[in-house]
């Protein structure tokens, strides 16, 4: 069991932990940027259409763990995570907050948390699985799904993966950039792990979305044929809470697969956080 793990501590970030950011552009507004599990914020350089967006700066940060954030050798909580994004992400500007899978939780989770901070979300592949136990049941249909619901096996896919396989992914792994391939090693065992099973699996994305408010614009886009995300799931919880749900012909990236359809949808949100009836109310609070 996860929560049972001996030697690892699992209680808030301590000291004054700051996330890795790189900020493009400028404007009154501001996109914030949440990669995947294994990622950084290069992921969302990678493809064709540049993450710039009219009248808004543009953030880039690496989550607890991953890229040039600190590494600790910790247990990844949900609490960590967010505790290293409360640090990092300043209130103020309006705000849209783009994340794609563990990203898109931790956004959603955040903005849960933190609505004033947060105008507008953009969820790409959310892992909505309700359980561990039922992601366990979607992985036991997928190829090779079993290594993704055993921990050990997990953490020895990462070793593996970093210490044995890490120069050649760019070769080995052909559905993403080279770049984003090349950037698969940029984390520890715990940080890919522990973030896998405690963001993903032991927590019900479904109790986020509710503690939302309802005024929040929120739009998911979701690859049709995605494996490591349930699409039905996602678009389940979409239509619950009345978000819109864009569905794209692909797998679990939809911003290296459709960019010009990811890039309108979050520009059209940047739109509508940016309206001067919004900034009044924001100047008012």
């Amino acid at each position: 069991m996860m929560d049972r793990l001996p030697g690892f501590a699992s209680g808030a970030v301590r000291g004054a932990t700051q996330l890795h950011r790189e900020t493009l552009g400028e404007g009154a507004a501001c996109v914030t940027f949440l990669h995947g599990l294994g990622g950084t914020g290069r992921y969302w350089q990678s493809a064709s259409h540049a993450p710039r967006f009219e009248g808004a700066r543009t953030e880039l940060i690496d989550l607890y763990g991953f890229g040039r954030s600190p590494r600790p050798w910790c247990r990844y909580t949900l609490e960590r995570h967010l505790d290293a994004l409360e640090r990092t992400i300043a209130p103020g500007a309006p705000r849209v907050l783009v994340g794609h899978s563990l990203g898109a939780a931790l956004a959603l989770a955040f903005a849960a948390r933190h609505p004033e901070r947060v105008d507008a979300l953009c969820l790409m592949a959310l892992p909505v699985y309700g359980s561990r136990r039922d992601a366990r049941t979607w992985f036991a249909h997928q190829r090779g799904g079993w290594i993704y619901t055993n921990f050990w096996a997990t953490a020895l896919a990462c070793i593996v993966t970093r210490r044995v396989a890490g120069r050649w992914l760019p070769y080995l792994v052909r559905d993403v950039p080279p770049q984003v391939a090349r950037d698969l090693v940029l984390h520890n065992m715990m940080s890919s792990s522990t973030s896998l099973w405690n963001v993903l699996y032991d927590r019900d994305a479904g109790e986020d979305a509710r503690a939302l408010p309802r005024s929040m614009a929120v739009t998911c886009i979701h690859g049709d044929s995605d494996r490591t995300a349930p699409v039905h799931r996602a678009a389940a919880l979409a239509h619950e809470r009345q978000w819109r749900f864009i569905a794209l012909t692909g797998d679990h990236h939809p911003w290296l697969r459709d960019p010009d359809v990811c890039h309108a949808a979050i520009g059209a949100l940047v739109a509508r956080v940016s309206e001067p009836s919004l900034r009044g109310l924001r100047a008012e609070a």
